[in-house]
């Protein structure tokens, strides 16, 4: 992933929020919309872009646009920053893959000791029975 020509392709869009503000906020676009388009974007090899259309299957839509808000703050700028932050995360986040799991071998003691542990409860419930004559 190249971080910079990624930043270049990521779009915003100033809009209306509804977050604190007061009756600024009926006059002042401050909640910020950023946007960037994975099928066109060149900012990822191939097979980056497969694992987050892959990851992030339910945040893109099926132009194949990734899109996340921003509206926790009144100053637009603030709203932008943290928009960006949150994308690059996501994007990173989706890029990890992770290991895969490699299955361990129950010890023998183990095994042993879980088998003689039966015999014994199984030898305490026969010694429970009345002898038959």
């Amino acid at each position: 992933m190249d971080k910079e020509l990624l930043l270049n392709e990521i779009q915003y869009k100033a809009v209306r929020s509804s977050g604190a503000g007061g009756q600024n906020v009926n006059k002042v676009a401050s909640k910020v919309i950023a946007s960037i388009n994975m099928f066109e974007s060149k900012a990822f090899t191939d097979e980056e872009k497969v694992h987050v259309l892959q990851k992030l299957k339910t945040k893109i839509s099926q132009e194949g646009i990734l899109a996340l808000n921003a509206e926790t703050d009144r100053s637009q700028l603030k709203n932008k920053e943290i928009v960006t932050q949150k994308l690059i995360e996501l994007i990173q986040k989706a890029l990890i893959i992770p290991k895969k799991r490699k299955p361990t071998n129950i010890p023998t003691a183990i095994n042993e000791k879980r088998i003689k542990e039966k015999k014994a409860n199984a030898e305490t419930k026969q010694n429970r029975k009345k002898p038959n004559f």
